[in-house]
């Protein structure tokens, strides 16, 4: 990958997106993850008005040092980028205790996870709406288009996605030449969505490297049983498939009912 010439093409595409839909800048949620430092840097590079918003709901303290340590990052190089703190706990105890109980807890506590997350695509628009910002997307292409790894209406509700169609290894190759800190660089990835700092590969079962072969092995048509594959590697094609078919209703968009032109008439 030319990864110079992507951070170009990626700069240019979110500028002239933006003022060809007549908005003025725009606003990146910043979690302390590769994803969403890369895509806020991105964004800032335009030159265009950037806020980094950070939301903290019961978050791990590094996450947050992160967030912010990179925030502080991206503005010195950049004056046109500014952050806000959006302590979003107490809004999400309120909603936890306006809510029923559920009998399986891990059901229900996957449906808080989300929650969370649809908490903060809310804020994220309350300031695109005030500010005429687009909502930046800061989903890579396994998690958007390989195993549907975020939450609809969450992460998953945004205006534009400017790294959407690169892998996880590729963000952090473009991570490496836009000079994104240290900490970052070398944190295990997650979605931040639990209150502690469990990984995606804990949460998923498999690596992002692992997700991405199966995820190439799938998109070149190739017959499983006619390689050689290792034990593990047909595990890791197994947990690719199980996700991406649960996931494949938030991949594509609500179907709409039509409704037959002889019942209209």
């Amino acid at each position: 990958m030319n990864t110079p010439r992507v951070i170009d093409h990626i700069t240019g595409w979110l500028k002239e997106y933006c003022e060809r839909n007549g908005q003025r800048g725009f606003v990146v949620g910043v979690s302390g993850g590769i994803d969403s430092a890369v895509t806020s840097a991105l964004c800032a590079r335009t030159g265009l008005p950037t806020l980094c918003v950070e939301m903290p709901i019961h978050q791990a303290l590094n996450q947050v040092a992160r967030a912010q340590d990179h925030i502080a990052w991206l503005r010195e190089r950049h004056p046109n980028a500014r952050m806000e703190v959006v302590k979003l706990t107490p809004v999400f105890d309120a909603l936890m205790a306006a809510l029923p109980t559920h009998d399986d807890k891990d059901v229900m506590h996957l449906a808080l996870a989300n929650a969370r997350a649809r908490l903060r695509m809310t804020t994220l628009y309350y300031f695109a709406g005030t500010l005429r910002f687009m909502v930046a997307g800061t989903g890579n292409k396994v998690e958007d288009f390989g195993i549907g790894f975020f939450t609809k209406y969450g992460d998953g509700g945004v205006d534009l996605s400017p790294i959407a169609d690169l892998t996880k290894t590729e963000v952090y190759a473009v991570g490496r030449d836009l000079g994104i800190i240290g900490s970052i660089m070398t944190a295990k990835p997650t979605d931040g969505l639990w209150g502690d700092d469990r990984s995606d590969e804990e949460q998923i079962g498999a690596s992002y490297p692992e997700l991405e072969w199966a995820m190439d092995l799938r998109a070149r048509r190739l017959d499983p049983d006619a390689l050689d594959l290792t034990p593990r590697q047909r595990e890791v094609l197994s947990i690719f498939d199980r996700r991406k078919a649960a996931n494949a209703h938030k991949m594509s968009m609500p179907p709409v009912c039509v409704i037959p032109a002889e019942l209209k008439g």
